[in-house]
């Protein structure tokens, strides 16, 4: 919990201080006079004025009691009278191209730290499942495709697009969630262990589901990289336990279907519970280099409105890994592609939850955004670094929104200044905002429902 908070706090003010770094430091570039320079908003905990500063800058830097914002107050006679000697230090009478800047600025602080972070981590290394494929869900595009399992993905691509080397199971992760979310199919190039390749297509164009879930992969086939069928830790008073099961028994058989992988093995018990009562089958396992036979009956529960079996043991062992490394420039710039893709990306699923072609319970708000602080930052460092560059990035296209009371609302308020000639009337601007402030915390709103749906259920 401690951890969790932890890392929450620090993701919080490092992304925020940033943003606002970034109107501040445009600010300073074109000859505006900054205030406050704030991280947080109600009762000031920190403020302080540093000895040196810019010529012509006289601004106070605080740190607020409540960490959800920040904000960057200019002189602007529009919220107190300004000497005439200042007004060339005034935002309001700043031209129209640096007023654009500095409000651009803070999205793209957030765009280019993220870029910063994903190389850092390129640069670093992460270890990541290696692409080896455990047996499709049946049924699955996969499955169809002719996969069996234990093939390695070399490459990968969408349709029509230059065939990549695939570096782990998370890239290979990444390709057909674009590919899914864009309605296009997929090609792969696997080999088996003689180490000859084939080429071959999922249809993803076909699929009736595109909420980037785990139903998705399931119904795509591939849910988890190939590992062993061993059983982990066997909770007290549950099926296993009452079976004779222990931890580091391998699977080899249930009934009469041989077993060669942990996602397999959790398929197969899941599916014992789904048409009613599970009935007891033989399992033949492996123990310290002897074969045993034991009855195993699994348990009938329901996950997320569907009945599954379960056995009350964690099934399945860890994937091999890969250390997944790049070169300075390498790293550097596959950064700037991955925040490419993850801003395009998030753009298009924002417009399709608009339109309704994908459900709202996509959003996520600030609960699930610390539970993902946590588990990345107990993970290791680079887990945390990826973790705040995809928030950094969210952060910055977030911003970028035509919404009137986001940094891409004021950018949309200049765009109509330079077509037409003339700035937004002050009634309109007073309506558009809170237009904008309604839509925005009715986001907020749907996002916390999520956040404590989901945890509760």
């Amino acid at each position: 919990m401690l951890l969790t908070l932890f890392a929450f706090v620090v993701a919080l003010g490092l992304l925020i201080a940033v943003h606002e770094w970034g109107h501040y430091r445009m600010a300073v570039a074109r000859g505006v006079r900054v205030l406050r320079f704030s991280i947080g908003f109600g009762k000031t905990l920190v403020r302080w004025k540093p000895a040196r500063q810019r010529p012509g800058q006289d601004t106070e830097f605080v740190i607020g009691a409540i960490p959800f914002g920040g904000y960057v107050k200019m002189l602007d006679e529009r919220d107190a009278p300004v000497a005439e000697e200042d007004r060339h230090q005034a935002f309001n009478t700043q031209p129209l191209a640096s007023r654009a800047l500095i409000v651009a600025a803070g999205p793209v602080a957030n765009l280019v730290l993220a870029v910063l972070l994903y190389a850092l981590v390129n640069w670093i290394g992460v270890q990541e499942p290696r692409a080896l494929l455990s047996p499709p869900v049946a049924g699955s595009l996969a499955d169809k495709a002719g996969l069996q399992g234990g093939e390695l993905v070399r490459q990968a691509a969408l349709a029509g697009e230059a065939l990549e080397p695939v570096a782990s199971f998370e890239s290979l992760r990444w390709v057909l969630t674009r590919g899914a979310l864009d309605g296009q199919d997929v090609v792969l190039e696997v080999s088996r262990g003689d180490g000859r390749g084939r080429e071959l297509t999922l249809p993803l164009s076909t699929l009736a589901t595109r909420d980037p879930d785990a139903q998705l992969f399931r119904a795509i086939g591939l849910t988890s990289p190939l590992s062993s069928p061993t059983v982990g830790e066997v909770m007290a008073g549950g099926a296993a336990e009452r079976a004779g099961l222990r931890q580091g028994d391998v699977v080899r058989r249930v009934g009469d279907v041989p077993v060669h992988d942990g996602q397999q093995l959790r398929e197969l018990i899941r599916a014992a519970g789904a048409s009613g009562p599970p009935a007891a089958s033989a399992w033949l396992i492996e123990r310290d280099g002897r074969e045993l036979s034991l009855r195993v009956q699994p348990e009938r529960q329901v996950d997320k409105g569907q009945p599954v079996g379960r056995i009350g043991a964690y099934v399945g062992s860890l994937p091999e890994m890969v250390l997944v490394r790049r070169g300075p420039m390498d790293g550097l710039w596959a950064g700037v592609v991955r925040v490419g893709e993850v801003s395009a990306l998030s753009l298009r699923l924002l417009g399709r939850m608009l339109v309704g072609e994908l459900s709202l319970r996509n959003l996520s708000g600030p609960i699930a955004i610390a539970d993902y602080a946590g588990k990345s930052a107990s993970l290791g460092l680079t887990y945390y670094l990826a973790f705040l560059a995809f928030i950094s990035v969210s952060l910055g296209v977030l911003n970028l929104l035509p919404l009137p009371v986001l940094d891409g609302g004021h950018l949309m308020y200049y765009l109509w200044e330079a077509v037409t000639g003339r700035p937004v009337a002050g009634v309109w601007m007073e309506r558009l905002q809170y237009v904008g402030m309604s839509l925005l915390l009715a986001m907020m709103a749907i996002a916390m429902y999520n956040d404590i749906v989901n945890r509760l259920g």
